[in-house]
């Protein structure tokens, strides 16, 4: 390999995945020498366990050890080419390793004014690389974070402080396994992102609904069925705060998640769940939010309490219907699916009137004449069969959408 002006750079110089100037050489189990940065992404990024060169199965506990020697010699290539315009590269940092983190956190723990800069220098490490974010980890650093969240509860709430907690948890992308771990039979640690969510600034607020949703993704049914109203009705306040785009979505996705466990949807419905989600159905413009607002909307109508908010919202029948072909088959079919439990359960007079009113009736024929899923035309049919003494000879329906009406 050649660069630019000819000059050649030493084979042994090159790291041997990605074909560039090693900067800081380390040496595996295997004898093989790579530059840190590509081995560590090649291990703990992309969770392989072998020597890229010879195939060979690495140690779980992978040590990494400092090729000081080929260094000093890239170091010295780099001084006698500089006329060419390469710069010398700086001696590396040593890794950060478990005693340092412990060191660190003992420091916070003995002096209580120092647990601020602790929190920012955890926050440093995890931010480096991917071996940091696992280092911390397998440390003792998660398990003093949830200590710290989970004793602001019973003081005066430091929100910065929270903001560094939530924001390392965040960023180190904590295994299935450690995020297990964290909720089993512990119910303080929940009631701290009710605090954290009911009190914290912005960003605060998106790190705890982020995080909550990773945890919630991995977590064992006996905790999503015993979830308290007010973490709920607090999930629902981060969606109606419009706090950021990431924060919405992952407070969406939070509660499609637990609502079909226990009475969770009848206790998003009571947090104004159903109201909300029209509101943000009127205005939304991105196709996966908009379904996931639909998915979320078929869930709550699965309850008496879910469709008779739906009913009771001057614009609820309307904006599902409007979903209706022009999002996505996805959207269409759930859109359906809503409209198939408010006609089945909740189906009196006056809401079949309305629903020939705002042009439900003429989209669901509409409906069986273009492309759609089977279960759309499926459920549509039952729709229309189950009142068809009501709508089908109404004038409301066009006359081109009439022939369209199941017999």
């Amino acid at each position: 390999m050649e660069m630019e002006n000819e000059v050649e750079i030493p084979a042994h110089f090159l790291c041997p995945i990605s074909l560039q100037l090693m900067r800081d050489p380390v040496t595996v189990s295997t004898g093989i020498t790579y530059d840190r940065e590509s081995i560590e992404e090649w291990l703990f990024s992309y969770k392989h366990n072998t020597c890229p060169v010879t195939k060979q199965v690495l140690s779980s506990d992978t040590d990494l050890i400092p090729n000081h020697t080929l260094r000093r010699l890239i170091q010295a290539w780099c001084t006698l080419n500089a006329s060419y315009g390469i710069e010398r590269i700086p001696t590396p940092k040593p890794p950060v390793d478990k005693i340092q983190i412990a060191k660190l956190i003992t420091e916070a723990k003995k002096f209580p004014h120092m647990q601020f800069t602790c929190l920012q220098r955890l926050r440093s490490i995890a931010l480096e690389s991917e071996r940091n974010r696992n280092c911390l980890e397998s440390s003792v650093a998660v398990e003093f974070l949830v200590s710290i969240m989970k004793k602001n509860i019973n003081q005066d709430h430091d929100k910065n402080v929270s903001d560094e907690v939530l924001s390392i948890l965040y960023h180190l992308k904590l295994s299935e396994t450690k995020l297990k771990s964290l909720v089993r039979n512990d119910e303080q640690f929940f009631d701290s992102f009710v605090e954290v969510l009911k009190n914290g600034n912005y960003r605060c607020r998106a790190y705890a609904i982020m995080l909550l949703k990773s945890i919630f993704e991995v977590a064992d049914p006996a905790n999503l069925i015993s979830l308290k109203q007010e973490i709920i009705g607090e999930i629902v306040n981060v969606l109606r705060d419009q706090i950021s785009h990431q924060a919405s979505k992952a407070a969406l996705k939070l509660l499609v998640e637990i609502c079909p466990w226990g009475r969770n949807r009848i206790k998003t419905v009571q947090g104004g769940g159903v109201g909300l989600l029209i509101e943000l159905l009127l205005e939304v413009k991105e196709r996966r939010e908009c379904e996931l607002i639909l998915v979320l909307l078929d869930q709550l109508c699965g309850c008496a309490e879910g469709r008779a908010e739906l009913i009771c919202h001057g614009a609820g029948i309307a904006i599902v219907s409007k979903k209706i072909l022009r999002v996505s088959h996805a959207a269409s079919d759930r859109a359906v699916k809503i409209l198939s439990s408010i006609c089945r359960f909740s189906a009196t007079l006056r809401v079949l009137q309305e629903m020939l009113q705002v042009g439900v009736v003429s989209k669901l024929c509409l409906v069986l004449q273009v492309d759609s899923s089977s279960k759309a035309k499926d459920r549509t049919r039952e729709i229309l069969r189950l009142h068809s003494r009501v709508w089908r000879h109404s004038p409301c329906i066009p006359p081109h959408l009439v022939s369209s009406y199941p017999s």
